[in-house]
């Protein structure tokens, strides 16, 4: 390049274009050009400058130093290096490194102090850059002041704390911040209250490279519907978003923006433009284009913003990182120990297991406020104990109290090998062979085979008593699986193979109405067949039930029969419903420490876990919404290794206003037992209505039968009718929910008709037992009761049944009282009937 070349180059691309030429060109004179590579130290910072540097082609760049803490600043063509320092004798500010191969303009530092004596211009021409650069430097400083103190209000210094927890909820959380976080597109983040929504979009911001400008957060229910204070005044005062620069957003709570802003801030987030607000009258602003990054804050995404940002984060609620409860309350509570110098406290497992089994509503803010409180509570103590967390309760814990904990030798006896192995492969095996030999070979009335006595007289009102109390418990000591497990068993053996998996959706959709239709055969058998009195067809009935259990039990893996097909099973499990007991899991602990579900599935010992099959109906206890499908054979109590099971003490039946999933071939099966009643009581019908067949005939005892069945549900069916018709201006809930309802009644109903057999014939076991084996027994004693006593008992239970109904009616419709008022005056006309056939 020539000399005039160099000037005019001088004059266009550099800051010294204010000298004169002839300085230019003496200053051209003395430089020489120089190549640097890349990656050279120009200048080391604290020392005399050595030259004045003038760059002509390449970028280079300042480092930050312990002792220089600016921002790194570039340096491109036409920069000049080190004349304010060289004029003014002050050492190198930082040190400049090469980026990539430059060329340099190169004054050495003593031939530029003798130009600048012999041309005062030079030093003339550096104090008015430098009062230029002051002025600029008070204007910026006045900006920045002003910047200040509009976003003061708003601004965000830091974020709160990271991502707790190493869950996978946990772990995809930190990767969608850091995805969010590496550009500059807008993003939604919505989820529950309480989940420190804010702290990720300060997380974001902070984690991009634009951390050092200004975040804002901006609660949009205070936001001017004008959007004024957002958006600006044509030429008045600026609004957040000019104030913002390049620096962050957020808009929280964004479902509380008014209405006649929401266009206007999907147009920012699409469109990175706004309109500034003028007034009425005024012709309408030209939009400006915003350079801020917009963060939005929800507890619901916005159909017309989720259309418009980059990025979508929904936070998972606490209540699905239960793994993550033990690290979050681990890192709270060394967080308040700290600030307030006490010593950290050591929380207990069983306290962990009662926060990991509450499903925390509140979120993160109520279990922060949780363990806060607990510390506080706890004082000097260096435990933080189950008692302490005395809000951590679930709803569907509340008004239940879970024996196995009030009881620890009840656990132990649950656990152990007697319950109910040693009970059923012990005496249930052998005592049901024996007891079906009896009723083939020994007399075939009941007054004369206690077996029989046994089958009609104590086992039918014993366990229809127990039902409330204990649930489908029978089904734990069943003969019927029993023998169906060693067909399994020996089948497997003899023919090894693998048993076929559960065909669950055609059984679920079609197994309740075959036990409906094998149960309604049963009753017409029991009762045109006189079962109740022939012992040898009794026997039959037991062994066809045992024929299904081992068939389907040598076909299928498990207990299949059990929860699909068995007629006493599907009894059993629909009046478990009212029990007052249940066996149920905490979903926190399963959730947040189970990884192996031994208790669905079985496996190997696992610390306090046993060895097991698995459940042998195929349920998950944390899953359980009714007491259908839970035959308390305490299999997963056995194999829990993290104490999750709870055998609980609750209301009766809250589960039928709850959780409940009605199903209608329950509902038949719950109006075929109902039937069943006045089925049993045929001859009380008779002489009530006047009638006069010949119950020895067949086809007069089955069409009597069949109408005894079908009759007696017409009443529920037409009180359903009139409360639709007569509805009081309320539509009553499907029929399909309100028929639970009468489920006390027909359970109250079948325990006061076999109380007859239970309290006049249960007591002459003894002598009934002589008589079986031809041997006297009229001098052993007999206890039975007087019969004004069973009809007092009878009386009662039909009464408090009808009363129970009504208030679970109620319970489950949660309607008004005259909505149901059909439905309660057809209780209590089944229970006026039942009285007269059943009491009188």
């Amino acid at each position: 390049m020539t000399s005039p070349d160099t000037v005019i180059w001088l004059q266009e691309r550099t800051p010294l274009g204010i000298l004169s030429p002839a300085v230019l060109e003496a200053i051209a004179q003395v430089m020489e050009l120089q190549v640097v590579p890349e990656g050279s130290t120009l200048v080391s910072e604290g020392i005399q400058p050595e030259a004045v540097y003038i760059v002509q082609d390449g970028h280079l760049e300042s480092e930050t130093s312990k002792t220089n803490s600016a921002l790194p600043r570039g340096f491109l063509p036409g920069e000049v290096i080190n004349l304010k320092e060289l004029l003014l004798d002050e050492l190198t500010p930082f040190t400049i490194t090469t980026l990539n191969e430059c060329h340099l303009w190169v004054t050495p530092a003593d031939k530029f102090r003798t130009l600048a004596t012999q041309y005062p211009e030079i030093n003339q021409a550096v104090s008015r850059v430098l009062a230029q650069e002051l002025a600029e430097a008070t204007s910026a400083l006045s900006y920045q002041q002003e910047r200040a103190l509009a976003l003061r209000p708003y601004l965000v210094t830091k974020a709160q704390r990271g991502i707790v927890g190493t869950s996978r909820y946990a772990v995809r959380l930190r990767e969608q911040i850091r995805e969010a976080a590496s550009d500059r597109l807008s993003v939604e983040i919505f989820g529950e209250p309480g989940l420190e929504k804010d702290n990720i979009a300060a997380l974001i911001h902070f984690s991009s490279p634009k951390r050092r400008e200004p975040i804002i957060k901006v609660n949009c229910g205070i936001l001017q519907t004008s959007g004024a204070d957002l958006f600006g005044r044509a030429g008045g005062k600026p609004g957040l978003l000019e104030w913002l620069g390049e620096g962050t957003l957020v808009l929280n709570n964004i479902q509380e923006l008014p209405p006649e802003l929401l266009p206007a801030v999907a147009q920012l987030v699409q469109t990175d433009t706004y309109t500034p607000v003028t007034r009425p009258g005024e012709p309408k602003a030209e939009p400006r284009t915003s350079r801020a990054r917009i963060l939005i804050v929800s507890e619901k995404t916005q159909s017309m913003i989720e259309r418009c940002v980059g990025h979508v984060i929904k936070v998972p609620p606490l209540r699905v990182r239960k793994a993550d409860i033990n690290a979050q309350v681990e890192y709270y509570t060394s967080l308040y120990s700290r600030a307030r110098g006490l010593a950290k406290p050591h929380i207990t497992p069983e306290a962990l297991r009662r926060l990991q089994a509450y499903d925390f509503p509140g979120n993160l803010k109520e279990l922060k406020n949780l363990v806060e409180r607990a510390i506080v509570q706890v004082g000097e103590g260096k435990e933080l104990t189950e008692e302490i967390f005395w809000s951590a309760e679930p709803k569907k814990k509340q008004f239940r109290v879970n024996l196995l904990n009030a009881y620890p030798r009840l656990r132990r006896f649950l656990r152990s090998d007697w319950w109910p192995d040693r009970i059923n492969y012990g005496f249930t095996f052998a005592a049901f062979a024996f007891l079906v030999g009896v009723l083939f070979i020994g007399p075939q009335t009941r007054d004369r085979n206690f077996a029989l006595n046994l089958f009609w007289a104590w086992w039918w009102p014993f366990f229809l008593f127990l039902f409330p109390f204990l649930g489908r418990i029978w089904c734990s000591v069943c003969p019927f699986m029993i023998y169906g497990e060693i067909t399994q068993k020996l089948s497997l053996w003899l023919f090894p193979r693998k048993l076929k998996r559960w065909p669950r959706e055609e059984a679920e959709k079609w197994g309740g109405w075959f036990l409906f239709g094998l149960f309604t055969l049963i009753f017409l058998w029991e009762e045109l067949w006189h079962l109740e009195n022939t012992a040898y067809l009794s026997a039959c009935l037991l062994l066809l039930i045992t024929a299904g259990a081992m068939i389907f039990s040598a076909i299928f893996e498990r207990r299949f029969w059990c929860r699909y097909l068995c007629p006493i099973g599907g009894m059993n499990g629909l009046f478990a419903k009212l029990s007052m007991t249940e066996l149920r899991a905490q979903q926190g602990i399963c959730s947040a420490t189970c990884t192996t579900y031994q208790c669905y599935k079985g496996g190997p010992q696992k610390g306090e876990g046993m060895e097991t099959n698995g459940c042998p109906l195929y349920s998950h206890p944390a899953q359980l919404e009714d007491n259908r499908d839970c035959v308390l054979c305490m299999t997963c109590l056995k194999a829990c290794p993290h104490r999750s099971v709870e055998f609980n003490l609750r209301p009766p039946g809250i589960e039928l206003w709850t959780t409940h999933v009605p199903r209608s071939y329950e509902v038949a099966l719950l109006f075929l037992l109902l039937g069943g009643v006045y089925l049993h009581r045929l001859p009380e019908l008779q002489a009530w209505f006047g009638l006069n067949l010949d119950l020895t005939v067949f086809w007069q005892h089955l069409g009597l039968s069949l109408l005894a069945l079908l009759i007696p549900v017409a009443i529920p069916f037409a009180a359903y009718g009139l409360m639709q018709l007569l509805n009081f201006g309320r539509k009553p809930k499907a029929f399909i929910e309100l028929a639970y309802g009468y489920l006390p009644l027909v359970l109250g109903a079948n325990l006061a008709h076999y109380l007859r057999l239970g309290l006049g014939e249960g007591g002459r076991i003894l002598p009934v037992a002589f008589a079986t084996f031809g041997l006297h027994g009229e001098q052993l004693p007999v206890l039975v009761a007087h019969p004004a006593v069973i009809a007092f008992l009878q009386g009662s239970i039909l009464i408090f049944s009808v009363l129970l109904t009504i208030v679970l009616t109620q319970k489950i419709a949660r309607q008004p009282l005259k909505t149901l008022l059909w439905q309660h005056l057809a209780a209590i006309s089944l229970g006026v009937s039942m009285w007269a056939i059943i009491v009188f």
